[in-house]
């Protein structure tokens, strides 16, 4: 008597455990090497846009929104932020953003819609070597950064310095400015990161 004959419920265990993902057949050998075989609900929802509320976010403060595993920066800036911006210019590597990321409608001194200009949205990643910076969005001593600090962003594991629209300053190890990601508003209350208007 064969092998297969002598043990007439292996052959059904195996066909039985055959599985179709997708249109490929796997064979698998117990239930738990299928379920590693499966994207978890979070991995199948890391490249897809996310809602954020940035209506409760006061003048002057930041949240931080997870998307595609980095941290997107919601910054309501105030009226005096804004205007620090144009005072900003020479002190830039690349004030104007021409070599940076962005999309299009972002490509201005606000780096930010005209929908919402005062709302900074952005990638808290440094262009260097990826650390997270930290907010140093007090102007002059209140954030530790000098006297003349104009208020911005630093990454304290190389010391690059960005401002509020995420501009690095010049002689910093980071080449670009921070990254703008594609986004359009929902509402007057929420916005969607990851898709904008035309479909990005």
């Amino acid at each position: 008597m064969s092998e297969a004959q002598s043990v007439p419920g292996r052959r059904r265990f195996l066909v039985g455990a055959t599985v179709t993902i997708g249109a490929v057949g796997v064979a698998a050998i117990g239930t738990p090497f299928v379920l590693s075989m499966l994207p978890s609900a979070r991995a199948r929802a890391a490249g897809g846009p996310v809602e954020a509320d940035f209506s409760k976010i006061e003048p002057g403060m930041m949240i931080t929104q997870e998307w595609r595993g980095q941290p997107i920066w919601l910054v309501n800036r105030t009226p005096e932020m804004m205007a620090q911006l144009a005072k900003n210019t020479g002190l830039l590597s690349d004030p104007d953003s021409s070599d940076s990321e962005q999309p299009e409608y972002c490509k201005n001194i606000n780096r930010a819609t005209t929908e919402h200009p005062n709302l900074f949205v952005a990638v808290g990643i440094c262009t260097h070597l990826g650390c997270s910076p930290v907010d140093k969005m007090k102007v002059g001593e209140g954030s530790g950064m000098g006297s003349d600090w104009p208020g911005g962003f630093f990454c304290p594991c190389h010391g690059s310095k960005y401002d509020m629209s995420g501009r690095v300053f010049k002689g910093m190890p980071a080449p670009l400015n921070l990254r703008i990601p594609p986004y359009s508003f929902l509402s007057s209350a929420r916005l969607l990161v990851g898709s904008d208007k035309k479909g990005a």
